[in-house]
């Protein structure tokens, strides 16, 4: 055997041996591949039902959205009656009653007046932090 015989041979064991460790990882590759492929599988069959039930919660959510808002509507307009209703009252009915008011307190004072003295108010003692009356008062002291 020659020089170039066995650069032959030897070429060709090395040619082997990675056309061997080629096929080792194509063998893994598709291995990989087939598993990846069972995966997307799998996620596509559990993900349309998931996809269905979230867009069938999306439209109830808008449906009682839309229901909240003719309640909110609904409850604009009846606090705007409400205040229409109170400022009327309050212009119908407060004016008058204001002068009804300070009429008879006008009288009350008027018919409690009989001398032209002013009445006195009876003096309050405070006694740790408390107010007796007057007829307590002379009960201590006396």
């Amino acid at each position: 055997m020659s020089g170039g015989e066995v650069a032959g041979i030897l070429v060709a064991v090395f040619w082997a041996i990675l056309v061997s460790f080629l096929a080792v990882v194509l063998v893994r590759l598709a291995q990989v591949l087939k598993a990846t492929t069972k995966l997307v599988a799998d996620v596509t069959d559990q993900a349309v039902p998931l996809l269905a039930d979230a867009s069938t919660t999306v439209r109830s959510a808008r449906t009682q959205l839309d229901r909240v808002d003719a309640i909110a509507s609904d409850v604009q307009e009846v606090t705007s009656n409400a205040s229409a209703l109170s400022s009327t009252v309050a212009s119908a009915f407060g004016g008058p009653l204001v002068k009804v008011a300070a009429f008879g307190y006008g009288v009350r004072k008027a018919l409690g007046k009989t001398d032209g003295a002013p009445q006195k108010t009876p003096r309050r003692t405070v006694i740790v932090g408390r107010t007796v009356p007057a007829a307590r008062r002379r009960k201590q002291k006396g």
